[in-house]
């Protein structure tokens, strides 16, 4: 195993350390001040750089995330919440919406709200203000390497609706610097459900800046209104924060590689010799990446988010005949692969895998 530039077994680091929290491992806390107090939260530290927090609390979502001390990701004003101040009317998601490197939307709806049949459905759906139904730290040795893995289940379900059971695993290794979520869901009703889910990630200062490019797979693209159709020229580059900035959203069709993943990563070659946010997703399960550029004065991030359809209310997915759905008993997996890209050799070698795919 490679831990801090060095590779070392387990009996020679064992020999060099009283306790493995010395080089890095999970701490389990509680938030206690302000709307968070309550949340159940994981820190993973993978001793290779690479930090994040878990929220069992928040259907095992991240929020923070560091890399050798430099932040990665956007954190929304509210910061995190519990979900009891969750409220599914109309944009009130925003009020609990607290960035992260992923904030999960689904999983019978998402899109801005509108109106489907005989419900009202808020922005985004509910996942994001679900806690964990039961959640586990399995991290332990393997051999020769030691697992970072938390794990734990989440249900979105009502009596007369959908009944949906996501199972994720988020692992990582000693020494790492990726991190793979895995999810399960399963549909444990009795009749058919929709299926809409969206890794919300999002990129934030410093790694998002002027000098920042997004780099991936892309065969298509889709613009979402005129505003983003007359900015398609500038999807992979983005400037300092602008007054009044306009939201664009782009829907990324993309290719996979030999094993079946589409890739994609935003780079900042200015940034600490050159320092990048990697994606790596199934295409079977996640056809399409959305890119969302907010580059406004203090709402300022860049989404970079797998998803398995395009990003519009659930009554507009009927009417275009988009939206999926999943039979009772069935079971849909997704998976995506985070990693940092350290310098400029790395950031290349990434760039050359996706230029090979696309």
């Amino acid at each position: 195993m490679n831990v801090l530039g060095r590779s070392l077994s387990k009996r020679e680091l064992e020999r060099r350390v009283g306790n493995l929290e010395q080089i890095g491992g999970t701490r389990h806390f509680e938030y206690s001040s302000g709307r968070a107090r309550g949340v159940q939260a994981v820190e993973v530290n993978t001793g290779g750089g690479l930090v994040f927090t878990v929220l069992p609390g928040r259907g095992l979502d991240i929020a923070s995330c560091t890399f050798k001390g430099t932040n990665l990701v956007y954190l929304a004003p509210g910061g995190v919440s519990h979900p009891a101040f969750y409220n599914p009317a109309g944009f009130e998601w925003l009020n609990t919406f607290f960035g992260g490197l992923l904030t999960t939307c689904g999983l019978t709806y998402f899109g801005d709200p509108e109106r489907d049949g005989e419900q009202e459905l808020g922005l985004h759906g509910r996942y994001a203000g679900l806690a964990t139904v039961a959640f586990s730290d399995n991290s332990r040795w393997e051999r020769e390497e030691y697992l970072l893995e938390i794990s734990g289940t989440v249900e979105e379900c009502a009596l007369f609706g959908d009944k949906l059971r996501l199972q994720r695993s988020i692992t990582s290794r000693l020494g790492s610097k990726h991190l793979i979520l895995r999810d399960r869901v399963e549909n444990f009703g009795f009749t058919s459900s929709p299926l809409t889910v969206l890794y919300h990630i999002n990129c934030g200062f410093p790694l998002l800046d002027d000098a920042s490019e997004l780099h991936l797979s892309s065969t298509d693209v889709e613009p979402y209104d005129r505003n983003a159709e007359a900015h398609l020229g500038e999807i992979l580059h983005f400037s300092a924060p602008q007054p009044g900035f306009q939201g664009q959203d782009f829907l990324h069709t993309m290719a996979a590689d030999s094993e079946g993943y589409a890739l994609a990563a935003l780079v900042n070659p200015r940034l600490d010799g050159g320092l990048g946010l990697s994606l790596r997703f199934r295409t079977d399960s996640l056809p399409y990446l959305n890119e969302w550029k907010m580059l406004a004065e203090g709402d300022y991030v860049v989404g970079i988010e797998p998803v398995n359809t395009k990003i519009v209310g659930r009554g507009t997915l009927r009417k275009e005949k988009r939206l999926p759905w999943i039979e009772p008993g069935e079971i849909r997996e997704m998976e995506v692969e985070i990693g940092i890209l350290e310098g400029m050799a790395e950031i290349q070698a990434f760039l050359a895998r996706i230029r090979d795919v696309s």
